[in-house]
């Protein structure tokens, strides 16, 4: 089959590659081999990827990945907390709004809030780059919340939010 299980120190990771249609997934001795016949450019693309997703695998269980997020505000200031029992990061008092702003986390990662920084870290980068992700998105200022300040001056407008600033490894 095309799904691959990769095991180490910090944890285990499977994932399913049947979505890509030319390509074979073999392990020889050792070896991941990723074979594509009658390959034209986008079934290269497409084992590129895959080479690439599943070298990311490996360093994840060998080496685990680290993002850290700024919360960042001018005056409302925000309040992040985690639910880890229902997976979801909670946003409160985003520019003094009442309303809560929640976003799921994806499975398998852990978050933790520490005064003005939010660390999200595991083994699988995809969830964790996507968690992060999903965290800036909500509080991205689209439209005419992005006022910008009155005057010659102009200036940045608002820039609260939540920004990514660090990508490391765990170990």
């Amino acid at each position: 089959g095309k799904r691959v299980r990769v095991e180490g120190p910090l944890g285990s990771i499977e994932k399913d590659f049947s979505h890509a249609k030319n390509v074979y997934i073999t392990q020889e001795d050792g070896k991941i081999v990723l074979e594509a016949f009658n390959a034209d450019k986008k079934t290269y693309s497409v084992v590129n990827t895959l080479a690439s997703k599943i070298e990311n695998m490996i360093v994840g269980v060998e080496r685990g990945f680290r993002y850290k997020m700024k919360i960042v505000y001018a005056h409302f200031p925000m309040n992040v907390k985690v639910d880890d029992k229902n997976g979801i990061v909670i946003i409160e008092n985003f520019l003094g709004r009442r309303g809560k702003i929640t976003t799921r986390l994806r499975p398998g990662v852990k978050v933790k809030v520490d005064k003005e920084d939010v660390v999200i870290e595991g083994v699988d980068k995809d969830a964790v780059a996507q968690t992060a992700a999903s965290i800036y998105e909500v509080t991205r200022l689209r439209g005419k919340y992005r006022m910008s300040p009155h005057g010659r001056e102009g200036g940045p407008g608002i820039l609260d939010g939540i920004y990514l600033y660090a990508k490391e490894h765990i170990k």
